[in-house]
């Protein structure tokens, strides 16, 4: 086995944070009041920040290394189908989807959320509408990728979660993807 650093600490922080305002909006915080719009202000702040690291960031924290494949992901699930064990240093090729995926749906979120303080569309019902849907969609998201880094520690023996605090990866030998 081989720890390896991955996650470098704005990637870590800006994770957990967002894990953190995204959870505290859509579960504590009255949608009307003060308090969400700050939050949601905060998250789109980190957006910003996770952004500006996907470009001039780490190694594992750069965009290019965990370009959205869907021929990689049809791959990872026939790993998973065929019971291989492939680990991969930085995001599985399923993993850089759900990412992506979190990522646009809270832009989209922060987006439809500042278009709601626009005085000419406050009265139009569209934004709320489109808010609400993305913020379902998110829900969804994260119960899918919280089941999934269980479904993938368990399955590989790597421990993800942990990796997400820690920064390092306890990897078999001979780990797949770079």
């Amino acid at each position: 086995m081989k720890n390896l650093y991955i996650w470098d600490p704005v990637v870590r922080l800006v994770h957990w944070l967002l894990a953190a305002g995204f959870a505290a909006n859509a579960l504590f915080t009255d949608p009307d009041g003060t308090l969400h719009q700050t939050i949601g202000y905060f998250i789109a702040a980190l957006l910003g920040i996770r952004l500006l690291w996907g470009l001039i960031g780490s190694r594992y924290a750069r965009f290019s290394s965990f370009r959205p494949d869907l021929g990689a992901a049809a791959g990872h699930l026939a790993d998973i189908a065929a019971g291989r064990r492939n680990c991969h240093k930085g995001h599985s090729p399923l993993g850089a989807l759900m990412i992506c995926n979190l990522l646009l749906t809270l832009l989209g979120i922060a987006l439809t959320g500042w278009l709601l303080t626009v005085p000419l569309l406050i009265s139009a019902g569209w934004p709320e509408e489109l808010h609400e849907v993305l913020v379902t969609w998110a829900e969804i998201s994260v119960l899918l990728h919280a089941g999934a880094v269980l479904f993938e520690t368990r399955r590989t023996k790597v421990r993800l979660a942990r990796a997400m605090i820690t920064g390092y990866k306890n990897l078999p030998d001979r780990s797949a993807g770079t």
